[in-house]
């Protein structure tokens, strides 16, 4: 359902702005038709190196390396492998917390942000230890004590912590991040109340999947008026797939093109593989696609017919160039300020993208917006020798 009226959250970035990222599948499924394996763009480093750079050329802001341990490439591995190879793009690395030792993991991301220069924007994801199915409460709890330890690495002369999980005393000499104002902007997504609380508390920008525009101006309000109990405000994401061509006809044709080989035990195989098809938010997506018409099509042009085949973010934006723009202003208008976008193939849709789209739109770098990357201070080095 649409809204009649629009009245902005309160955020942090009060500035009528988006951050467009594109989305680089380290953890395969790019392809040419939904449901159908395409051994020349399977995830290998040198397609996935292609993406990334595509995106750079063509202007935008980020681009998103997804994480799934079924699945795929590292994507802190995979960053560090093409970070030298970028000069302006931020990229937005997906962790999963439940995968590391914090203040490994906080030496790592300093490393990778000092290659950047401070072009570093991690997604948190709240997750299980690969090979067990955890309990939320337990997760919870870990991700919050892996934040806290990452903040005090990243703010002070020590990390000296005292958690249920983690007990750390250690000097920050080794994991001071280039962004010394803060460290890396945290992104994080999550439908359960669990989940919300920490990104309430804890992080940057809350990051959505496409639902109607009710379902996520009331998340919106909700996460913002949690952020306000903290004594915070965040930013708001929206992480969705796009078909944006010079007519509404075009796209819908497109759309239907890409369904033409889709069988549904392959969908339901390959939305399988992923350690979060039984996640609340999967099962939202799912119930999106329930009040779609016969075509996939709920509100004006979000369709959900791509949630077959995928089991996170499951609709898209199919339409003209006006259409979509209009769409993506009524969102900027909800309070989203970052928006990262995904088409297939995915080279060929960031172009169609970059030049139907992207210039209309108030494209921002984040961190720099938010001063994460200085002008021209200096930087005190990674490490600190020190003489025995």
């Amino acid at each position: 359902m649409t809204l009649s009226k629009i009245e902005p959250v309160s955020v942090r970035t009060p500035q009528r702005v988006a951050e467009i990222s594109w989305f680089d599948d380290i953890i395969g499924g790019d392809t040419e038709y939904l449901g159908v394996l395409d051994n020349s763009r399977r995830s290998s480093f040198e397609h996935c190196k292609d993406i990334a750079l595509e995106a750079e050329k063509l202007g935008f802001s980020s681009i998103l390396f997804p994480t799934a341990y079924t699945v795929g490439q590292d994507p802190l591995t995979f960053a560090a492998g093409i970070a030298t190879l970028t000069q302006k793009i931020n990229l937005l690395v997906a962790i999963r917390t439940g995968e590391f030792h914090p203040p490994m993991l906080a030496r790592a991301l300093a490393s990778l942000d000092h290659m950047l220069g401070g072009r570093l924007i991690l997604n948190i994801i709240n997750s299980d230890l690969p090979g067990f199915r955890e309990e939320p409460g337990l997760r919870y709890e870990r991700c919050i004590e892996t934040i806290e330890i990452l903040k005090q690495a990243w703010t002070q002369d020590r990390i000296n912590y005292k958690g249920k999980y983690y007990q750390v005393n250690l000097p920050t000499d080794p994991v001071k991040p280039y962004q010394q104002n803060g460290g890396p902007l945290l992104y994080f997504g999550g439908t359960s109340s669990g989940s919300r609380d920490v990104c309430a508390q804890y992080c940057d920008v809350f990051l959505n999947w496409p639902e109607s525009e009710e379902s996520m101006y009331e998340t919106l309000k909700d996460m913002s008026a949690r952020a306000a109990s903290y004594g915070r405000k965040i930013d708001f994401g929206l992480r969705i797939h796009v078909i944006v061509r010079e007519t509404e006809a075009e796209a819908r044709a497109y759309a239907k093109r890409l369904m033409s080989k889709f069988d549904d035990q392959r969908g339901l195989e390959i939305r399988a593989r992923g350690e979060d098809s039984r996640s609340l938010g999967v099962l939202r997506q799912d119930q999106l696609r329930e009040t779609g018409d016969e075509d996939g099509y709920v509100e004006d042009i979000l369709w959900t017919h791509i949630g077959k085949v995928f089991s996170g973010c499951g609709g898209g934006l199919v339409g003209s160039a006006d259409q979509v723009v209009a769409k993506l202003n009524r969102y900027m208008d909800m309070g989203f300020r970052s928006f990262v976008f995904s088409g297939f193939p995915l080279i060929e849709e960031a172009n169609y993208f970059a030049k139907l789209v992207l210039p209309r739109l108030p494209n921002v770098s984040m961190p720099r917006l938010q001063g994460r990357i200085p002008a021209e201070e200096p930087v005190t080095p990674l490490t600190t020798a020190v003489l025995v």
